[in-house]
């Protein structure tokens, strides 16, 4: 399967999740709002969506599947089904060791959620020991789903190792679903019961989404046995690589933790909520992109290093980097652009003010020019994990988190939450430009004289499409604040007007050819 159709595979699903995300936030802007409650829910959400992000959509992938593969092959040489029975073996010693673990972490985690929410948010200065209770409350009620992910990352690592990468991707829209059903049918009277609710349904979707990959296990005759845990060399050796790993693949998740945490400090109530929903737009494109291609190469990048294919692999790469950044460009420049219509459109109705929308729209603004280095990290940390090196990327990662800690210090104070936007961006470049110095001062990759002229073209095609939208903005912003349907429609027409005339300029500026883009989508002979 081509890089482009594997990718569109998982961001297909991936996009189906993501647009269930934005009807799920559109309901808790609705009737959760931007202050006391929805505060207190995102705090408690945080951490246990801090690990769905290392483990779920990375760390715990690029550290297993290299591993499963390498076993896979190696035993596999002589006899296909002996290789695919070693593998599952090694899974299970995983499981084995890793769950009781995680039941531990888990009991442990709910019993101290008092004094983690109070390292998380300094007992929350501007709602006082009433938004702390909630938030303590609101967080022993999602911890449970931090155990679970963890487990159906595992689970989902085995499927993406036999390319059945849409089951794993199509396992988030579970979450989506129950939370849309708790609000819409279950929530009670007020912001703080809604919260509640919300908070139920993500531990109760965290069980759904394990039984959903369990079952798909099954059905391609994969069954793992829970036994005694017995820390083998390979166990070891997982368990050496995940931790690096999370941290790698997680700095710009750590990042926002720190983001949140100072801002529920030293910023007014509501802040919390205005990073958060300007989050979910700016982490649209690193769903959808960055984590569709970074999962789309892991597999194919270790099979080319482990046989030797230098080329090969500096090949794959140049082409991951060149497919991100065509797609990434334009949702940057959209959400830059585009920020304060995009905001009043998505989420000014019921308890969202206006003044919300200006708030959260600077925010999505200063998040914005990072999209392109949060997918492109998505996809260069393969070139580390592909060729076991861990401690590159956890070095990396430190300072990026560095960079931004000073950043968040410096800028929150004359800039508001607009700074930690600023900052996170800035981070995630760094982090993207020292990933990049360090696989080419490997000789691991150089960017080929194809990658160079198209990123040129594609760069210059993202500029027309944001004059496109500039004037797009003036002429669709009255609609956003209308009826649902009309602001549907006038985000459709500004979202999809940009993407058409994005898609016409690549073309007539040379970055792509119809041809070219219809190839990558077929099926190889």
């Amino acid at each position: 399967m081509s890089l482009l159709r594997s990718t569109g595979t998982i961001g297909a699903l991936t996009l189906l999740s993501r647009v269930l995300g934005m009807v799920r936030d559109m309901l808790m802007a609705r009737y959760v709002g931007a202050g006391f409650a929805s505060d207190a829910f995102l705090i408690a959400w945080r951490l246990p969506n801090l690990f769905r992000a290392l483990f779920a959509e990375g760390a715990f992938s690029a550290a297993f599947v290299p591993m499963f593969n390498r076993i896979m092959a190696k035993e596999g040489t002589d006899d296909p089904d002996a290789g695919r029975d070693a593998a599952i073996a090694f899974a299970g010693q995983v499981l084995s060791v890793l769950f009781p673990v995680l039941v531990g972490l888990t009991i442990l985690m709910m019993l101290a959620a008092g004094p983690v929410v109070w390292a998380m948010t300094g007992g929350f200065p501007d709602g006082g020991p009433d938004k702390f209770a909630l938030a303590r409350h609101l967080t022993i009620i999602t911890f449970p789903y931090l155990g679970l992910v963890s487990l159906t990352s595992l689970l989902g690592g085995i499927l993406n190792s036999f390319n059945r990468f849409w089951v794993n991707a199509a396992a988030p829209t579970l979450l989506n679903i129950c939370m849309i059903v708790a609000v819409v049918f279950f929530r009670g009277d007020g912001a703080i019961a809604t919260a509640e609710t919300q908070a139920i349904a993500v531990t109760i979707s965290g069980l759904m989404q394990l039984l959903w990959l369990i079952w798909s296990c099954r059905r391609i005759g994969v069954v793992l046995r829970l036994g005694l845990p017995r820390l083998s060399p390979q166990v070891k050796l997982l368990l050496a690589v995940i931790g690096p790993a999370a941290i790698g693949q997680g700095a710009i998740q750590i990042n926002l933790l720190i983001s949140t945490s100072l801002a529920a400090r030293f910023l007014p109530q509501g802040s919390v909520s205005w990073i958060y929903y300007a989050d979910r737009l700016n982490q649209l494109p690193l769903g959808l992109i960055g984590i569709g291609v970074g999962t789309a190469i892991l597999p194919l990048l270790s099979r080319q290093i482990g046989g030797g294919d230098a080329r090969a692999a500096n090949d794959t790469q140049n082409r991951a980097l060149e497919l991100a950044l065509f797609l990434a460009l334009p949702a940057a420049v959209a959400l830059f652009v585009s920020a304060t219509p995009i905001i009043r459109g998505v989420f000014q109705h019921g308890v969202f003010t206006a003044a919300d929308t200006i708030g959260c729209a600077a925010t999505l603004a200063a998040f914005a020019p990072g999209v392109p280095a949060y997918v492109l990290i998505k996809v260069l940390t393969p070139g580390f994990y592909a060729r076991s090196d861990t401690k590159t990327p956890v070095r990396i990662a430190f300072w990026s988190m560095l960079i931004n800690l000073v950043g968040n210090l410096t800028l929150i104070w004359p800039l508001g939450p607009v700074g930690i936007a600023l900052s996170t961006a800035l981070s995630a470049w760094v982090n993207v430009i020292l990933l990049f110095v360090a696989l080419h001062r490997a000789d691991h990759l150089t960017l080929d004289e194809r990658f160079r002229m198209k990123a040129t073209r594609i760069v210059a095609a993202g500029l027309v499409m944001g004059i496109a939208l500039y004037v797009g903005n003036d002429l669709l912003d009255a609609h956003m604040s209308g009826p649902f349907w009309e602001r549907i429609a006038a985000l459709a027409l500004l979202c999809g007007g940009g993407g058409l005339i994005y898609g016409i300029a690549t073309i007539g500026l040379g970055a792509y050819r119809i041809a070219e883009l219809k190839g990558q989508l077929r099926r190889p002979r």
